[in-house]
């Protein structure tokens, strides 16, 4: 009794399940997908943008105390 190997799959048939997966990602995103007003696209992207600003704000300030933190310690153990 020997290996069975699959017969190979034609490209063209590859090619048009991709073809079909993405006209069908398409329809469904048309069809079944409830999005939001204009205006609350606008409102919630000045939310993100606003958190993000504050965000990156505080990082950077807790880098900074880390940093000059790090920094004095060193000075204090030099002779």
């Amino acid at each position: 009794m020997g290996v069975r190997i699959p017969p190979p799959v034609p490209k063209k048939n590859k090619i048009m399940k991709v073809v079909n997966y993405i006209s069908e990602a398409f329809e469904e995103l048309k069809s079944n997908v409830t999005w939001p007003e204009w205006a609350d696209v606008q409102r919630l992207t000045i939310v993100v943008a606003v958190f993000s600003i504050v965000f990156a704000m505080l990082t950077w300030g807790v880098d900074e105390l880390f940093a000059k933190s790090i920094a004095g310690f060193f000075n204090w153990l030099k002779p």
